[in-house]
């Protein structure tokens, strides 16, 4: 991906932020163990819901890491009631976290469309992809550099999954002036 130079100092800089989780214990949804074997199993589920991460929220205007984190945190709280066989949503009331939650909703439902109509059976379940948006949260909060204007975890997760080739690059940060 071509990146302006400005970019490649602010990457360049992160690695000298201080490390997003101090204490592990404080993570929230803990019970919710994810493993290496879950990661490998879903890796598809997790593809399709970081890059709709990444494109949506770098191509909103304003977003950044915190607005990520309050979306994640209202798809937990909906997938947890309906684990629990309740349909309850919680949106958040962040304006920008509430498009972002839309837009993972929204590609969680595709992606199990497209299964459902590949495989002819449905085969991620509600709790697998509460354990992924799990491991979202959980790699959000490891990589947030605690900035209000933040988008490390943004930018970390556009290193695993930098979109098709091709593709134009996304928006940059608005902390960027050329």
């Amino acid at each position: 991906m071509n990146c302006p130079l400005e970019c490649a100092y602010l990457r360049e800089s992160r690695k000298h932020d201080k490390p997003g989780i101090e204490n592990p214990d404080q993570l929230p949804n803990r019970d919710i163990r994810v493993t290496e074997e879950f990661l490998e199993a879903h890796q598809e589920l997790l593809a399709s819901m970081a890059t709709t991460l990444v494109r949506t929220a770098l191509n909103t205007t304003g977003a950044v890491d915190f607005d990520v984190r309050d979306a994640l945190a209202a798809l937990i709280r909906t997938h947890r009631t309906l684990a629990a066989g309740i349909h309850y949503e919680t949106r958040p009331e962040n304006r920008l976290a509430a498009g972002l939650y839309n837009a993972l909703r929204d590609a969680v439902t595709a992606f199990r469309n497209r299964e459902t109509r590949l495989l002819g059976i449905l085969k991620t379940r509600d709790t697998d992809v509460l354990q992924a948006l799990v491991f979202l949260q959980h790699f959000e909060f490891d990589r947030n550099n605690g900035r209000k204007r933040g988008r490390a975890f943004l930018d970390a997760l556009l290193e695993f999954y930098p979109g098709p080739p091709g593709a134009p690059p996304p928006s940059p940060s608005p902390l960027i002036r050329p």
